[in-house]
């Protein structure tokens, strides 16, 4: 997919107007299609937990137009949160240009995988072909998550940094 020259993807406080009605819809869609008790998203104020990046995706104009979060699950292990494109902005490569920024951070960190919760049902499909397509492959659940027929847990193994 390519990814529109103008974005910016770094990172950014989740507390920002345009950033709480992102997530504030990305919230209410879990909600919409997925039981109470399987919905994993994080609202605002867990985003701002300092074990958490939150990343946004800008045009040169500023308009929002995605986001996601990297939480360190420990010293060798992140986990993808709150992946959401606008719905103005889908299938512009927003989401993967949001995704190879959080795995770019990760293998910054030195981290030796990636993982994710998504859901199970129709809604999430795309988000798990674009998880696929980046190489993360059908896991266990993990970092206290138990099994459940909503969810979908992946992982990623990353390349060891030079840095690292």
């Amino acid at each position: 997919m390519t990814v529109p020259a103008d974005l910016v993807v770094a990172p950014e406080p989740p507390d920002h107007p345009d950033v709480v009605a992102l997530l504030s819809e990305h919230l209410a869609d879990m909600y919409a299609t997925t039981p109470a008790e399987s919905v994993h998203a994080l609202d605002v104020r867990a985003l701002l937990d300092p074990a958490i990046t939150f990343v946004t995706a800008r045009d040169a104009g500023g308009a929002l137009l995605g986001c996601g979060a990297l939480k360190e699950l420990d010293a060798g292990h992140g986990e993808l949160k709150s992946m959401r494109t606008a719905a103005s902005a889908r299938g512009r490569g927003v989401a993967t240009a949001v995704l190879r920024r959080l795995l770019a951070i990760a293998t910054e960190r030195g981290y030796a995988r990636v993982s994710l919760e998504t859901g199970t049902q129709e809604f999430f499909a795309p988000a798990r072909r674009l998880y696929a397509r980046h190489g993360f492959t059908e896991c266990p659940p993990f970092a206290g998550y138990g099994p459940d027929p909503h969810s979908a847990f992946m992982t990623l193994a990353l390349p060891v940094s030079a840095s690292a």
